[in-house]
């Protein structure tokens, strides 16, 4: 077992060195961040915006959904546009027309001559880029000119968000309900926290020729382009990512023929006899939950798609008043995110007392009780949401009890720590179970161990949601959120159920105990080698400086270094499944984590790498690329697994069924073949669209309401229905077949004799 050693050793190395880069990482994103200024004054001393303004608008901004409704600084949702994109380009139009006006009598910029408009938009980025922030008063002093452009900019956002027929049309293109902000008063400030964020992708770092989010977006009129420093990470994250692939191959190459051969296979299912304790039983309703939750999420994901063709209703019914866009998309993210977490949760469960042949006392009180909380969590947090985004529960209530604002972590603080406590409870309840096969030299100890230590980390890394406050700086707010997304969802789970099947396939005597530890440790060392640094790819354009960029340009290259060859893994997983005649009982789990595999390969890899290197996600960030890689890779690889693990629990809780294979077949074939044409229909051909916008005239225009208004983008937005419909077709099959275990059992004799 010495290689297993130093593996651990490596492993335990590997993880304190990412974490020291990745907390580095962060002093320096706090230390460069945009400025929050005291006061926003015209050069002739009038007050523009104060901080308190600039703060209150924020949370107006979170009460209504935030990132659920546009996007700031790319994160978000896809149908209303990128605030600080759209205030920068129309601040920036307004103060052109301004200068257009007085010099040369015309009533806009546009209708100026091209040598105008060159001397114009030369002013233009001499002026706007300078940056005038004073860091010893906490002062912006604005030019008088620029102060009648943000009074302009903010007069059509106090107008947008409130139900003046001047801006009904954009509404209805925004999927905006009317009086998305409530009062007049908090329209004024949500219009600075817009105006702040714009200011920080226009204006240049001090002593610097890149702006605070590293030149992004892209908008000609300034000369917002991607940096040199921004070419030269791209060029080096590809060097890496083929040099990562070759040292793989190199791996593969040395060890294949060195595997431990399987040996004798069991004549029967080494499971088949395992007899499920009361607490296992008890798992039972956590799948009955996670299907009521997928199902409740695909007919949300059906609403929110919907409101991008007809903005304020449902073919015909004015269902925005109900159930506005930002409700919708808010709990179809984040169902998204609980049902899965829920089948990894209930595997948690059960496998602990399954692993050590030990029921702990009072272990079936402890999940019925962890059950009702996230029963309770959930309804609470969904039902603070809706009262938040219909404007009814007060900016004074919304942080604790309401929406946050942040995508994938919008729920209120209150209920993210009734979660925290909730996810302690269960790392309580696993880890109880584990302990005693912990404490004895076997075989298996490594892979247990392993599934202890990432159990550990799924309880205690959710904290990283509650490491902000209500007023944190956005960067920092941003940082610690793709902890949770990133390392909680992508990273520690993925490890957690990555033993889960190793140890099933050990349990089974289909590979040694020896090799699977082995594999799994080294599969580990992969993953997070690139995982931990590699979250920085996500904070590009936050704030983030330099040195910050080129950490996550490079390790984020290295995370789909082990997807290049997860055909193996696809291949290995289909011969396992067929390995045995016993075999055919986990024939379908088998066939998700097979699933999982090709997805990994193409959500996760194909479409992941097409967005992760900085040149590329400086135009793609936020366009429908980016939700392309963010359906085949959480529903395709993390839903797919959920599913497989769930199945593969519900065998061993139902042992003496026969299964209606041709329900879970239809039902297998229908999310992948519905996913897939989800992908090639309707996001890849519209992501690709937009990107030529973003390249043609800049980001604002690719997330406008000229451009996605267009009938070609209705179209594309149409073709989601053959794949949404046979998508929902195999949820459908899939709940039918798990009821049916429970209302319609099905044995044979074989079955009954047992």
């Amino acid at each position: 077992m010495t290689n297993v050693k130093k593996l651990w050793l490596f492993l335990a190395l590997l993880l304190v060195v990412s974490f020291a880069v990745l907390i580095w990482s962060g002093n320096q994103i706090y230390q460069k961040a945009p400025p929050m200024p005291d006061k926003v004054v015209s050069s002739n001393g009038e007050l523009i915006y104060s901080r308190d303004e600039i703060e209150r608008g924020r949370q107006v901004w979170q009460s209504f959904g935030g990132m659920q409704l546009g996007s700031i600084w790319g994160h978000g949702g896809y149908v209303a546009p990128d605030w600080s994109a759209d205030w920068m380009h129309r601040e920036m139009i307004a103060l052109l027309d301004i200068w257009a006006s007085r010099e040369y009598g015309l009533d806009s910029y546009e209708l100026a001559s091209t040598e105008q408009q060159a001397a114009l938009e030369g002013r233009l980025k001499s002026r706007v880029r300078n940056n005038s922030y004073n860091p010893d008063t906490g002062v912006i002093t604005l030019s008088e000119d620029r102060r009648q452009a943000i009074s302009q900019v903010a007069g059509h956002y106090q107008s947008l968000f409130s139900d003046d027929p001047a801006t009904a049309e954009l509404r209805e293109a925004y999927a905006m309900k009317d009086n998305t902000v409530a009062t007049a008063e908090n329209r004024r400030v949500l219009s600075a926290f817009f105006w702040w964020t714009g200011w920080a992708t226009m204006t240049n770092r001090v002593d610097d020729d890149t702006t605070y989010t590293n030149n992004w977006p892209s908008e000609p009129l300034i000369g917002n382009e991607p940096p040199a420093s921004m070419f030269l990470w791209s060029v080096f994250s590809i060097t890496f990512l083929l040099a990562g692939i070759g040292l793989m191959g190199w791996y593969y190459a040395v060890s294949h023929d060195k595997e431990e051969a399987t040996g004798q296979l069991p004549e029967t299912d080494p499971m088949r006899d395992l007899q499920p304790t009361p607490s296992m039983l008890a798992t039972a309703k956590y799948f009955w939950v996670l299907l009521a939750l997928f199902l409740v999420q695909i007919l949300l994901g059906a609403i929110t798609a919907h409101y991008q063709v007809e903005g304020q209703v449902m073919y015909g019914y004015e269902l925005a008043d109900i159930l506005p866009y930002s409700i919708t998309r808010t709990w179809h993210t984040q169902l998204a995110v609980l049902w899965i977490a829920l089948a990894w949760l209930a595997t948690g469960l059960y496998i602990g007392p399954a692993v050590s042949g030990y029921e702990p006392p009072y272990q079936r009180l402890g999940v019925n009780v962890l059950w009702v909380c996230l029963l309770v969590i959930v309804v609470g947090a969904f039902a603070g949401q809706w009262l938040a985004i219909n404007q009814t529960l007060g900016l004074e209530h919304n942080f604790w009890f309401g929406h946050q604002g942040w995508e994938y972590a919008d729920i209120g603080r209150f209920w993210q720590w009734f979660l925290f406590i909730g996810l302690l409870l269960w790392l309580f309840l696993v880890g109880r179970a584990l302990w005693p096969t912990l404490r004895q030299p076997s075989e298996n100890r490594s892979i247990i161990g392993l599934l202890f230590l990432s159990t550990v980390a799924i309880g205690l890394f959710f904290g990283a949601a509650l490491v902000w406050n209500e007023h944190t700086h956005i960067s920092m707010v941003e940082y610690w959120r793709w902890w949770l997304v990133h390392l909680w969802v992508e990273g520690f789970f993925e490890v957690f159920a990555t033993a889960v099947i190793a140890f099933l396939f050990t349990r089974l005597g289909l590979i040694p105990v020896k090799t699977a530890t082995v594999a799994v440790l080294f599969a580990t060392i992969i993953f997070m080698s690139g995982g931990v640094i590699g979250t920085l790819h996500h904070l590009y354009f936050v704030g983030s400086p330099t040195p910050v960029l080129a950490l996550g340009a490079s390790f984020s290259a290295l995370e789909v270094v082990p997807l290049a060859y997860i055909g193996f893994e696809a291949y290995h997983n289909y011969r396992l499944g067929k390995a045995t005649e016993w075999m055919k009982r986990y024939r379908w789990p088998v066939m998700f984590f097979v699933a999982v595999a090709f997805w990994n390969l193409v959500g996760a890899g194909l479409f992941g790498f097409l967005i992760n290197p900085p040149l590329s996600l400086y135009y793609m960030q936020g366009l429908n690329l980016t939700p392309l890689h963010g359906h085949t890779a959480l529903f395709g690889v993390y839903g797919m697994l959920g599913i497989g693990l769930a199945l593969f629990c519900l065998r061993g809780i139902k042992p003496n069924l026969v299964w209606r294979e041709g329900i879970l077949k239809s039902s297998f074939w229908c999310l992948n073949i519905g996913l897939a044409l989800m992908a090639l229909l309707t996001l890849l051909p519209l992501g690709v669209l937009q990107l030529f916008a973003s390249l043609e005239k800049g980001y604002w225009y690719a997330r406008s309401a000229e451009f996605m208004q267009q009938p070609l983008v209705d179209l594309l937005v149409w073709m989601r229905v053959p794949g949404d419909t046979i998508f929902a077709i195999g949820a459908l099959l899939l709940a039918w077949f798990i009821a049916s275990l429970w209302i319609t059992p099905k044995y044979d004799n074989a079955e009954r004799q047992r």
